[in-house]
Parts: C-alpha cells; structure tokens; sequence
C-alpha cells in the first residue's frame, strides 16, 4: 500500500499506516507536519449545473481565504458531462433516448473524457489550495486515487491503478472516476464519482471516459450486496483526512460564509 504524501510515516516493521478506525500499526508513527481543520459538506442530491457554480464559488472563496479546503459530497441527477465536441462524440444515444431517460448533457471545464453521475454514485468534489499541498498535481491525483482504493478496502474491494489511465480500477473495470482543474491561484474544483451502485443502464449509452476497450463496474457488483451511501461516505472522509493531512469537520450549508 502506497503511503499517502504529508500523512503518516509507517513503523520499521510494517509498511501499513493509521486509519481512522486504528487499523494497522501505530507503532513507532509521526506526523508529518501539523493537520489543519477541512470543512466536509453533504448536498444531497444536486443538478449537475447547480453544483458547478457553487464550486466556482467556493473556489474564489478559497482564493481570497474566506473558506477552509472544502469536500463536497453528493449525488447527481442523471447527466453526462464532457468538456470539448470531441469528446461529447463519445455519448451514443440520440438526444430522443436521453429525453426519455431524462438524462441531462452539460459542459464541463474538467479533464478527462465524458462522464455518467447518477444516483447510487457518490461524487467528490474538493476545493482545495494545492499551495498547501507542495503544488504538485500529479501527488494530489495519486492522493486522490489512493483515498479510494483505501477506503474500497475496508469494504473488501481489491482496487488499484491503471498505468495509462487515471481513476481506481477493479481489473479490466473502473470503478471510481478521476477528473480534476486547478484553477487561478492554485486551487482545485472537481474531484472524483465512485461507483456503489448506480443504473449501469446508463454507461452502455456512453463510451465510459473515451475508453473503449475497458468495462466500468460497482460495489455492488463487487461485493454481490449492497452498501449504504453513508457508510462510504464515512470511510471516504476518514481517508480524506488522513491522505491529505486534515481535519475534516462537517458542515451544513449555511455555515458556508464568504463573499
């Protein structure tokens, strides 16, 4: 298991780090530096517009100070994203087919290929200062990817990387997805949407992240039951805290105060 940039270094005799369910050994550990309090909202479920401007919000926010790093969690109403007329190709369905399915198509400013977010998927997006986080963009999606496959293991899911393709994989599948911006002054929007059991009927209207040859699965097919939402909503911020050295402390809407 690969340890997390500015988090735990492990014991001598033992390559496992502290969760914070204090699995592993503690042993001999130290803290890299001191952890800063992160704010963690959960939206419920959101439209897809409704949610980008509020990140753009809250990344001026950041910008200017007025907010802590900030872990938005939520669902979406079914909607592909993509963000160039290339990769908008790579939706299947005739426009009819997703009136029917009442699936939205919005522009996004992120990386990566098209994208399905539906219920049953959990969606990160992280406000995040990357000044704070040594200005590395290849770290901070490592980190990223690692805060999935740790927190899919306390449910039993063997999960990793793709060598030539980001997000976490389960094989041949993708089971969380990866695409990030980094806007002005070092800050972050856009995150990752993990998969526990969304309507797979969905991404065979799309080729999943541009990706052809590769197939894209769930939780619950994983584990052949279902996970309730919270649970993985509560490892996700545990490992959050851990693999980018914060606190994270949950918010409600209102306490959000910036200009």
């Amino acid at each position: 298991m690969q340890t997390p940039a500015h988090a735990y270094k492990p014991c001598d005799t033992c390559t496992k780090y502290d969760t914070i369910t204090k699995k592993g050994c503690t042993e001999g550990m130290t803290i890299t530096e001191e952890k800063k309090e992160s704010w963690v909202l959960d939206l419920g479920k959101v439209r897809y517009g409704d949610a980008f401007e509020l990140q753009r919000m809250l990344v001026a926010a950041r910008l200017r100070d007025e907010i802590r790093d900030t872990l938005l969690l939520l669902e979406h109403f079914p909607v592909y994203t993509a963000n160039r007329q290339q990769t908008f190709k790579n939706i299947l369905a005739p426009q009819e087919v997703l009136a029917e399915q009442d699936i939205e198509v919005c522009w996004t400013d992120r990386g990566g290929d098209v994208t399905y977010h539906g219920p049953g998927q959990i969606v990160g997006y992280s406000i995040m200062d990357l000044k704070e986080q040594g200005r590395d963009l290849h770290a901070y999606i490592r980190n990223m990817e690692q805060m999935i496959i740790d927190a899919l293991e306390e449910f039993g899911v063997a999960a990793g990387r793709d060598p030539h393709h980001p997000g976490v994989w389960v094989g041949n599948a993708k089971i969380c997805a990866i695409g990030i911006a980094v806007k002005s002054g070092w800050i972050t929007m856009h995150g990752f949407a993990l998969n526990v059991n969304p309507n797979m009927d969905h991404y065979r209207m799309i080729i999943a992240c541009g990706i052809a040859d590769k197939g894209v699965t769930t939780m619950k097919a994983q584990l052949h039951r279902d996970v309730a939402l919270q649970d993985v909503k509560d490892r996700l911020v545990a490992h959050y805290g851990m693999v980018y050295n914060r606190l994270p402390r949950r918010i409600k809407q209102e306490e959000l105060q910036y200009t």
